[in-house]
This record gives structure tokens, C-alpha cells and sequence, in this order.
């Protein structure tokens, strides 16, 4: 482990910790996958177990024995940025950083047909784009045994710094993959999946519904913030869903319906 002191906020060597925005941080070293950033001895410890590769961490000043577990997980070269209490709280969402950081880099993406292999149950997020609900998406669908996640490409990386942070590094527990929103539900079909389209529309079948909940392979669609599935998303379902609720509240927030829904959709992988 290489130690190295750090006492000029406006080092270099803190942009990609304080000054570069998502973007810039998963191209920050030009690397074929990217980087993300990583918060909490929790999260962290978690995107070890997962197999991600540290690049450097930052820490407060005299803190290195009280993260030690990690770094004894690490290569005997990594880098540990060491920084006074007053740099550290000038980081963006200090309070919820609880005491270490760490640079990752991103690993090859999964493919759509790793994670529909023996899968019974996935979630697809189909232009879900506030990274704080795809966060606590993430965070349902493992909790909730779902097998894997599919996001369009309009959809909020799942590794945003602040989407990991929600999740609990949970984006770590799991698979999950991009896909084409033209042609997705197709691929699904012949996958052998029954689309669930979650709206709200009259014709709807009720969360419960028997026959729906016997399907052995079930995908779960959830749409926009702020317009929900699109038209055509929803006619080319096989089920579409609607949460019963009081009349007085028009709608769920996306990561709350999709707790609901995957606490009842996902019984069957709850006995496995």
C-alpha cells in the first residue's frame, strides 16, 4: 500500500473524487470500460466481494488503520490518498460518505442473455433516468429475489455514484445489461418470458392475478418518471398492471411500485 498525503484541495489528484461530474469520471483514465466511484466501508467491501478492481482510495488523515480490512484486500501497490478533515468535508455529500472513497473500474458489461439464462424473474427499466430510483430499484430487486435487471439506454447508469450509494452496493449483487428499447420485448417473447407491463390503464389485471403469478417466466416492465411505459410498450404485453390504490393519489413513485410488485411477482423465487 502506497500512502500519500495530500494537503491542496485543489490537487489534481482529487478531480476525479470532487470535480469531475459522471461522465467525466467513467472516462477520467481512458479506459476501455470506465470507472465509478465507490462510497462507505459498506459499499466498497461489497464491489470487492463482486470482483471490481480499486484503483485508489481517500481517506481522512490517521484513518488508515481503521479501514485496514480493505486495504488488506487490495494489491500491495494501490494507492491511498490521505487528506485533512477540512479537504474531506469540502467533497460533495460529505455526510453520507461516512469516511472512505475508492475509484473502481468498470468490468465488461453483461450481455441481455446472461442475465435471461434460467432466469424465472427480471426487472427492465425502460427510460427509468433518476439515478436515485434506479438505486432503490436495484436495491427491491435483490432484496426481493429477482434474478437480474435490463435498462434501456436512456435509462440512469446503475453505477452513478449516487445510485450505488441508495442501492447499498447492492448494483454489485447482481446481473444486469442495456438493451435496445425497439426491440427488447421481442427478444423477450422468444426467450420464452410473459411481458408485465405495470400502467395504468382500465383494462388492467389486478397485482395478484392467478394465472399471471403461475407464468414460469415473468419480465417486469417499468417505465418514465414521468410519463410511465410507453403506448407501445403496453400493447405489445402480455399482462398489463395496475396497483390498486386510493383514488386520490394518481400514481406510485416507480421505486415504490416496484417494490410492490416484485414482492408479489417474485413469490415463486422466494421458495428456491
Amino acid at each position: 500500500m502506497k500512502v500519500v498525503k495530500i494537503d491542496d484541495v485543489k490537487d489534481s489528484r482529487l478531480d476525479i473524487y470532487y470535480r469531475e461530474n459522471e461522465k467525466q469520471i467513467f472516462l477520467s483514465y481512458n479506459d476501455k470500460h470506465g470507472f465509478f466511484i465507490a462510497e462507505s466501508e459498506l459499499v466498497i467491501n461489497r464491489a470487492l466481494d463482486a470482483g471490481y478492481k480499486p484503483v485508489s482510495f481517500l481517506i481522512k488523515e490517521n484513518d488508515i488503520d481503521t479501514y485496514k480490512n480493505i486495504f488488506n484486500r487490495c494489491d500491495d501497490n494501490i494507492i491511498v490518498y490521505e487528506v485533512s478533515e477540512d479537504i474531506f468535508k469540502q467533497l460533495k455529500g460529505y455526510i453520507l460518505i461516512k469516511g472512505i472513497l475508492s475509484v473502481f473500474e468498470r468490468k465488461q458489461d453483461y450481455n441481455y442473455l446472461d442475465i435471461c439464462k434460467d432466469a424465472k424473474r427480471i426487472v427492465v427499466l425502460e427510460e427509468v433516468e433518476n439515478p436515485t430510483n434506479v438505486g432503490a430499484i436495484f436495491r427491491n430487486a435483490v432484496g426481493l429475489y429477482a434474478d437480474g435487471l435490463l435498462l434501456t439506454n436512456e435509462s440512469s447508469d446503475p453505477l452513478y455514484r449516487r445510485s450505488i450509494r441508495v442501492s447499498m452496493g447492492n448494483v454489485f449483487k447482481t446481473k444486469w445489461a442495456y438493451v435496445d428499447r425497439n426491440t427488447y420485448i421481442e427478444q423477450l417473447h422468444q426467450l420464452g418470458f410473459k411481458v408485465v407491463a405495470l400502467a395504468l390503464r382500465d383494462d388492467s389485471v389486478d397485482i395478484d392475478d392467478e394465472k399471471m403469478n403461475q407464468e414460469d417466466k415473468l419480465a417486469i416492465i417499468l417505465g418514465s418518471e414521468g410519463y410511465g411505459l410507453c403506448e407501445k410498450t403496453i400493447n405489445d404485453a402480455d399482462y398489463v398492471v395496475k396497483i390498486k390504490m386510493n383514488e386520490e393519489v394518481d400514481s406510485l413513485n416507480v421505486a415504490s411500485a416496484s417494490g410492490i410488485a416484485l414482492w408479489q411477482l417474485c413469490k415463486n423465487n422466494r421458495v428456491k
